[in-house]
């Protein structure tokens, strides 16, 4: 099988150009629509989901910059949430703890602005995260440095995540 950025004629780098993407899913799903073969045998309409679920699938990933970096990871036999491997950087677990605190905190009170300013700050870290990963597979390729940003990255979209639903549940 030919990899997710291939399926979109993309080269296999972090940044990528996110309109072309869109492009070439469109067209790839066009191509692949089970509509098209809805007359078809069975083994040509079965055929047909799995390339339109594979490109859905593959679309997703790119897509996504925490699920594109680490597709690139895997890409280079690295899982970035390999349970067996617990190793973190003690300055952000302590970081993890006091973000958790403070949504808890700003949980409680029902605090609408203190949960923007929150929203806001942790968008900020996503962006500063997002632009870190960038320059290190851009200049360093340092896989292990990516593996940790890559990990970085889902628990401050997890936690962004969660305050934003906090936000909606207040509205």
């Amino acid at each position: 099988m030919e990899n997710y950025f291939e399926l979109f004629s993309l080269s296999a780098d972090f940044d990528i150009n996110i309109t072309k993407l869109s492009t070439e899913y469109q067209q790839q799903v066009a191509k692949f629509h089970p509509d098209k073969f809805a007359s078809g045998s069975d083994k040509e309409r079965a055929w047909a989901l799995q390339n339109t679920s594979l490109i859905n699938t593959a679309f997703d990933t790119l897509q996504s910059s925490l699920n594109r970096a680490n597709y690139l990871l895997e890409l280079n036999g690295i899982n970035a949430f390999d349970e067996t491997d617990t190793q973190m950087d003690v300055d952000f677990l302590i970081a993890q703890i006091e973000l958790r605190e403070a949504l808890e905190t700003i949980q409680a009170s029902k605090d609408e602005m203190a949960l923007d300013d929150f929203i806001e700050k942790i968008d900020e870290k996503i962006k500063h995260n997002v632009d870190n990963i960038r320059a290190s597979f851009t200049n360093t390729k340092a896989l292990n440095e990516i593996k940790d940003l890559v990990r970085e990255l889902k628990f401050y979209e997890k936690l962004n995540a969660h305050a934003q639903q906090l936000m909606d549940e207040w509205l």
